[in-house]
């Protein structure tokens, strides 16, 4: 029975703190471009700059 009594109150201080870390990412702009991760793969990059044939490493 004590457990309980003090498992409650935890759980719910942690289903609290889970809310207010939501709430501050969603204020933050966190879930503002949920495509733009996903669809970066698919974009080329720059081509980088080619080594004489001769350099010396």
């Amino acid at each position: 029975m004590n457990g309980i009594l003090f498992l409650i109150p935890v759980a719910l201080g942690l289903g609290l703190l889970g809310l207010f870390a939501f709430f501050w990412a969603v204020g933050r702009g966190q879930f503002d471009d949920l495509d733009g991760a996903a669809l970066r793969i698919f974009m080329d990059e720059e081509p980088a700059e080619k080594e004489p044939p001769n350099a010396v490493l």
